[in-house]
């Protein structure tokens, strides 16, 4: 038998069959290569032939007992006949001196009297059968495990115990696995008799069920394994009769999760006990399993399942359900079927030559998945640079020696068995053509190229054979032509290849005829290789060309991927992952990095690992991840792994059902339906819900049904009439119960509905067309007591006969599809029972026309432009190319315009629609830059939006306040705060400065507030020499280009206590009634004498002057820059001493002007008057901060209070400390000092005047100090390029002797930032009575200035319009702050010639009725001087 199998076998192989044709091809060569595909033989050549070689019979696992014999077979087939030899435990067995141990004459293996104990187990172990035929080669059959059963030892034995007649009982005896095949029960001393009834399960449990008297008695185990037999304890088993009353139900053995191979039979045991005696039902996967009708599920005793001939569809989760009427309970286990190593794909035969690569495929499968090892002629196939595992179970052979021949088995291994597969290598002469054999056996590197050999020359070797290209891991090299075929179109090239100092070579042929370039690839870093080249022609093969040495370049060492990267879960939040250390690491790895990502997500994360293995907590359940690991070594991350994808395990639902609802069927049933949980509260495969309901009377009798997890509802059938039931519903895993939903009640009908008649008409019935459809909608009958099954819905063109739809009875609308456009159907609906279907409701309805749509879409609107028309308007205008040239709208067309601020983040638009080719827009905010688009539409077509226009909305005054408004002291300098803010939260513009007011009493008027004006956008100034411990209350406003906004709030700050330093105080031995005299007398002079110059002026008007001043204007362009001329000396050496004080601001070149430094006067007598020129607008915003007050009809009361109308103070200027606070009083005096009255970009020029004669040398001002109390002159560009001429005549002007320090004045003041315009701001007020303090006489000696006090630039003011002229004069205001003296300087006379003209000019511009008013305000001077005299 065994030869008529070899034969059989020999027969079928295609080893058999190409050795025939070879035979054939003898006879006849030329027929033979025709069809085989290989050349034709010299007549020295001849082709071995595969040799057929395997195994018959191989061992199996076998188990045996101590002192028993076993034979493990073995047979082989070969010509000639192998010889036979075993391994056990991978050493080969010396049978020649063995006495138990005998090789039989077929190559099994006879072991007898099997040797086992505690110490020495020789026999147990692995066997393997290895076949070797000499001059051929090796084989090994599959390994055979001998298991030799142990001594018997009972794990757990029987107890006492006792059962009620009817009802099921079980014997526990547990002895090692090995034994349970010779476990034996016995009853009162004797053998046991099992049937159906009394079976032992193959734990060797035994179970009686259904007990019966005779069940009572002795019990015991008894294991026979060849030696004495061993007995379990004796236990006695009472039946005890049924008390017939119900007892708990419990289960007396659950199943538990059972691991089986394919093909073998299993038992999930499980038994009961209860009364009423329960009966068992079993679910798999949540589906009901029919035993009775099945032939491989068998009910045992007592309700155990045996599954016979496993296969792998019975792997899943088996549920036990014990019901005994009054109570349900449940267990589950996990089958897990396994399978052998099979092969899908075994390894072929395979020819080459030398020098080529191959490749035995193997192709495995087997639960768990197998592992893959090759042996060559019997010896494990070790991985190298060589040899190597591609494709995870294939072997690849690179650079073919002769010692390569033999034969190669892929042995498969799991946890259940190993299986073998083999193929033989034959490796040819280069002269000897390879047979045509499947492709899948030869690489792509190593197509055959040989053509059928012909007699010719050969080719010469290749020429010029270099490496042009030398990276890390690959080569190209080129090269010429052989010498004897220099064009060489034919030829094809093999490029030989080797390492150096290795025999072994490998071979990359070209890809196509003609190609004179290789590129070698996967070679190793900084290594040397040998290299050569060979031409073939039709003839065959030519010279060889001389070998190449070349090195590849070193490489960064870097560690390669980590082998055996795996993953398994490790519960349903973890996982763990193990590798090992990469096979290249290139020095020492440091440590590895461990990435894993959600499968779906993009997020990847990592841990640093310094072992081969993790686990990784804290993950989701029943989620799949994503693994690879990167090994690091010194000089960084190596190479990455591949991914390996893992899920957690599942567990219980964490969340309950969802949408549980409850439908009210008849007076006896209720249907359920609900929704799974969330997929994230799943946890896993959901098996099936449980379903729980009860009585609402009867809390505790409730009843359990189970449906499976693709069931979404269920009829609860069997209910009682009129009653109300409570519902909930579970969730169920192969890892049990989630949580359930809340009781939901419900109450059956106390009757059922009416079925004896038909159903009444619905109540109503609505149809809306559409083009090709026809919706219906519709309301039961206003009867709900008669049953309706469903509706009728027919319909057709002028019938409604020609179809019909019935649909459920829960249904409410329905949508009658693939209708004709612009047709009439009519339409029926009637609802309909088992009785019959009711009275029709009839309604008709006509489809929509079927409209096409017009192809041509709208063009966009092109051109759109914004025009800035406010800080909230901008008007949009485009045109339209779908209109006439003449762009005019006929057609009901409309334009969409829509805008947004420019601004990345806001994509928000907001829409108008315009009829015409322009649109307003309104309510934009300040200063803010939009852009626009703009559609237009007609009818149903739209265009696309057009392109976008831009427009920044011009600046408004800001409306809102600065914000944030703190004041803290400066550490060190009591008197000394600092001021920081926040900018307005509504600036609308860019803000060019900031004016800071501060006053001790918060309830005073504005204007008698302090002011400091502030450059630019900075947000913090300081105000120094303030009073201590004194409270200030702070306000800031900000400025724009537009104006001023509104003022913070008022902010209150303490100055910090402490001692006033005398320094800078004005001392006098005066006391305070004297000083109050000094201050009336010297003001009443000053009154009477600037009352006589004005009389004595303005009688000497004559038209001379008129001529004169007509002059002037002609020359000076404008009537703005009226007295430009020389500033007019008065005739009072008080007065002119204060001109030489205070100079006005002259003309910039520059559009806005620029403050310069100004001396502080230090007393009365420091008073400069000054005169300005205010237009309307000025003088309306004077008035607003003045309460409508006219600068007129101020009372030197009013002056003494504090109040002065305010000053012009550029923000440009530098931060200024001290300010001058200003009091009207009238005089006859007009320096003429004009300010253009909205821009000041043309400030009036004023020129200082300095007397011809020298001054005197003790009373003069040093040049120093008159540096520090003098303005820059500036002159503006009209003046300079003025004819001489003109000057000379009427508006000459006095140089300033001290030019240089003008000069330098000028210079430090252009410094300053001179872009933004002049606000109107107040000056600080000061002491009531200092306007008219008389100057204290200075001491001897030079001036003292406090260094560290800056100057604050003094400004001129504006007065009411260019025909009222005021002069006033300036005091100290300082809120407290004490000065230093400041020296008397008393000038010369003037000459009569410059009085006398400065005369004329102040006659010239007063009129009688003025100087009636002057005097009037006199009057009040005098009377308010009286009183404070009286006082």
């Amino acid at each position: 038998m065994a030869a008529e199998r070899g034969a059989r076998r020999l027969l079928s192989t295609p080893s058999f069959w190409l050795y025939c044709l070879l035979l054939l091809g003898r006879r006849a060569p030329g027929a033979a290569a025709a069809r085989s595909g290989s050349a034709p033989q010299s007549p020295g050549a001849s082709i071995r032939t595969f040799t057929p070689f395997y195994f018959l019979v191989e061992p199996v696992d076998t188990l045996s007992v101590r002192g028993s014999s076993v034979i493990l077979n073995c047979s082989a087939y070969s010509e000639p006949s192998p010889k036979i030899e075993w391994k056990k435990d991978g050493t080969f067995l010396n049978l020649v001196s063995d006495d138990r141990r005998q090789l039989l004459p077929d190559g099994s293996l006879f072991i007898s009297n099997v040797v086992h104990s505690k110490h020495n187990k020789p026999d147990e172990g692995y066997y393997q059968c290895v076949a070797t035929v000499e001059s051929l080669g090796t084989i090994i059959s599959r390994t055979a495990k001998l298991i030799v059963a142990g001594l018997p030892r009972f794990t757990s034995q029987p107890e006492p115990s006792s059962v009620y007649a009817g009802n099921n009982a079980i014997l526990n005896c547990e002895v090692n696995a090995d034994l349970v095949p010779f476990v034996r029960w016995e009853q009162n001393r004797q053998p046991l008799l099992l049937d159906d009834r009394v079976i032992k399960l193959p734990s060797g449990m035994l179970v009686i069920s259904n007990a019966t008297e005779g069940d009572g008695g002795l019990y015991r185990c008894v294991v026979e394994s060849g030696g004495p037999p061993k007995y379990s304890d004796e236990v006695e088993l009472k039946v005890l009769p049924d008390p017939e009353v119900i007892s708990d139900l419990v289960f007396l053995k659950q199943p538990s999760p059972l691991v089986r191979v394919i093909g073998q039979d299993v038992v999930l045991p499980c038994v009961a006990s209860g009364l009423p005696t329960p009966t068992i039902k079993w679910m798999k996967n949540e589906e009901a399993l029919d035993t009775e009708s099945s032939e491989r599920l068998v009910l045992l005793a007592g309700g155990s399942l045996e599954i016979s001939d496993v296969t792998e569809d019975d792997a899943g989760t088996y549920f036990c359900i014990a019901d005994n009427g009054n109570e349900t309970i449940e267990a589950q286990a996990e089958l897990t079927v396994q399978a052998q190593p099979e092969f899908l794909k075994q390894p072929t035969n395979i020819y080459a030559h030398e020098s080529m690569d191959i490749v035995f495929e193997c192709e495995v499968t087997g639960k768990p998945t197998p592992t893959v090892k090759w042996v060559k002629n019997g010896d494990m196939v070790i991985p190298s640079d060589y040899f190597k595992i591609v494709k995870e179970h294939n072997l690849q052979v690179l650079g073919l020696v002769k010692s390569d021949e033999g034969f190669y088995q892929c042995i498969a291994e799991n946890d259940v068995g190993n299986a073998q597969a083999g193929a033989q290598l034959i490796i040819l002469e280069h002269d000897v053509a390879i047979p045509t054999l499947p492709p899948t056996s030869l690489t792509s590197a190593t197509t055959d190229h040989l053509a059928p050999a012909t007699t010719g020359p050969l080719p010469s070797a290749p020429r010029d054979v270099v490496a042009s290209l030398v990276s890390t891991r690959f080569i190209k090299l080129t090269w010429r032509t052989p010498a004897s075929d220099p064009h060489g179109d034919n030829l094809t090239y093999s490029v030989f290849y080797t390492k150096e100092g290795i025999a072994r070579e490998r071979v990359e042929n070209t890809s196509h005829p003609g190609e004179m370039q290789v590129t070698i690839q996967n070679l190793m870093p900084a290594t040397v290789y040998i290299f050569r080249v060979m031409a073939q022609n039709k003839h065959g093969s030519g010279e060889s060309s001389a070998p190449l040495r070349v090195e590849t370049q070193p490489e960064v060492q870097l560690p390669g991927p980590a082998p055996n990267l795996r993953a398994y879960a490790a519960s349903p939040t973890s996982i763990t992952v193990t590798w090992e250390t990469p096979v290249s690491g290139n020095g020492e790895i440091q440590n590895y990095k461990l990435y894993y990502m959600e499968k779906g997500t993009d997020k990847e994360q990592d841990v640093d690992v310094s072992s081969h293995s993790y686990t990784i907590n804290g993950l989701k359940k029943y989620t799949e991840y994503s693994f690879r690991v990167v090994a690091y070594n010194k000089h960084g991350p190596g190479v990455s792994t591949p991914d390996v994808a893992v899920r957690t395990l599942s567990d219980v639902p964490s969340a309950a059902p969802q949408n549980l609802s409850l439908e009210v069927r008849n007076s006896k049933s209720i249907m359920i339906h609900w929704q799974p949980p969330a997929p994230a509260t799943q946890n896993g495969q959901i098996t099936g819900y449980k379903i729980r309901y009860r009585k609402a009377s009867r809390k505790s009798d409730v009843t359990e049904t189970l449906v499976s997890g693709t069931q979404l509802s269920q009829l609860i059938e069997g209910l009682d009439r009129g009653t109300e039931y409570n519902f909930r519903v579970a969730a169920l895993t192969i890892n049990g119960t989630g949580p359930a939903t809340d009781w939901l009640s419900a109450e059956t009908f106390e009757s059922d509905l009416d079925e004896t008649r038909v159903p009444e008409v619905p109540s109503s019935l609505h149809v809306r067309p559409l083009v090709t459809s026809i919706v219906v909608s519709w309301t039961p009958p206003e009867n709900q007591n008669i049953v309706v099954r469903g509706y009728a819905i027919g319909y057709g063109i002028g019938s409604p006969h020609a179809q019909t739809i019935k649909v459920d009875y829960k249904q409410r609308y329905y949508t009658i599809e693939n209708l004709d456009p612009s047709s009439h159907y009519v339409i029926t609906l009637k609802a309909f029972n088992n009785v019959g279907e009711g009275i029709p409701l009839y309604e008709s309805a006509v489809t929509r026309p079927h409209t096409v749509p017009d192809p041509t879409p709208m063009m966009p609107p092109v051109g759109v432009q914004a025009s800035i028309l406010s800080h909230d308007t901008i008007r949009i205008t485009w045109a339209d190319n779908s209109l006439p040239k003449h762009q005019k709208i006929t057609d009901s067309r409309y334009y969409t315009v829509r805008w947004k601020t420019n601004i990345p983040a806001n994509t928000k638009y907001k829409n108008a629609n315009a009829t015409t080719l322009s649109y307003l827009v309104t309510g934009l905010k300040p200063n803010t830059l939009y852009e626009f688009s703009v559609m237009v539409t007609k009818g149903r077509r739209s265009s696309t939006w057009s392109m976008t226009a831009h427009g920044t909305t011009f600046e408004l005054v800001p409306t809102s306040p600065p914000k944030d408004v703190t004041v803290v002291s400066k550490e060190g300098k009591p008197k000394t705060i600092i001021v920081n803010w926040q900018p307005p939260s509504e600036a609308n513009g860019k803000i060019t400065g900031y004016i800071i007011y501060y006053s001790t009493d918060v309830n005073a008027e504005i204007h008698d507030w302090v002011i400091e004006p502030v450059v630019g956008n900075r947000l913090t100034h300081q105000i120094q020499e303030l009073t201590l411990d004194t409270p200030y209350y702070f306000k800031i406003q900000a400025r724009n280009s537009k104006g001023m906004g509104p003022m913070s709030e008022a902010v209150q700050f303490r100055t910090p206590k402490g001692s006033n330093s005398p320094h800078g105080s004005p001392t006098s031995p005066l006391d305070s009634n004297m000083l109050l005299v000094i201050i009336v007398s010297v003001g009443v002079i000053t009154i009477v004498v600037v009352v006589i110059i004005a009389v004595f002026c303005t009688r000497r008007t004559t038209s001379h002057q008129k001529k004169k001043r007509a002059a002037c204007k002609s020359v000076n362009g404008s009537h703005k820059y009226k007295g430009n001329s020389k500033d007019v000396k008065p005739p009072d050496l008080w007065i002119h001493h204060e001109r030489l004080e205070l100079k006005p601001i002259d003309k910039s070149p520059d559009p806005n002007p620029i403050m310069t430094d100004t001396p502080i006067p230090r007393n009365s007598q420091d008073i400069t008057p000054v005169d300005n020129s205010m237009d309307s607008n000025i003088h309306q915003r004077r008035n607003s901060y003045r309460g409508h007050e006219s600068e007129d009809s101020m009372s030197t009361l009013a002056g003494r209070r504090g109040m002065r109308p305010k000053m012009m103070m550029p923000f440009d200027s530098q931060p200024p400390q001290p300010v001058i606070s200003a009091h009207p009083i009238h005089s006859l005096d007009n320096p003429h000092h004009h300010f253009h009255s909205s821009s000041l970009a043309s400030p009036a020029r004023s020129h200082l005047y300095h007397p011809g004669s020298p001054w005197p040398i003790g009373t003069s001002m040093s040049l120093s100090d008159r540096a520090n109390s003098t303005e820059s002159v500036r002159n503006t560009p009209s003046t300079d390029t003025m004819p001489a001429s003109s000057s000379q005549t009427c508006c000459t002007d006095h140089q300033d002797p001290e030019g240089a320090t003008s000069s330098s004045y000028l210079a430090s003041s252009q410094e300053e930032d001179s872009g933004q315009s002049l606000p109107t701001a107040h000056v600080r007020p000061s002491h009531p009575l200092k306007s008219f303090a008389v100057p204290a006489i200075p001491p001897p000696g030079p001036p003292t200035y406090d260094p560290a006090l800056p100057s604050t630039p003094l400004l001129s003011q504006q007065a009411l319009n260019h025909h009222i002229h005021s002069v006033k004069t300036a005091s100290i205001g300082t809120l407290g702050r004490s000065r230093p003296p400041m020296p008397v300087v008393v000038p010369s006379a003037p000459e009569v010639q410059e009085t006398t003209r400065m005369l004329e000019d102040s006659e010239s511009s007063y009129e009688p009725d003025e100087l009636t008013k002057e005097m009037a305000h006199l009057e009040g001077l005098m009377k308010d001087l009286n009183a404070i005299t009286t006082a």
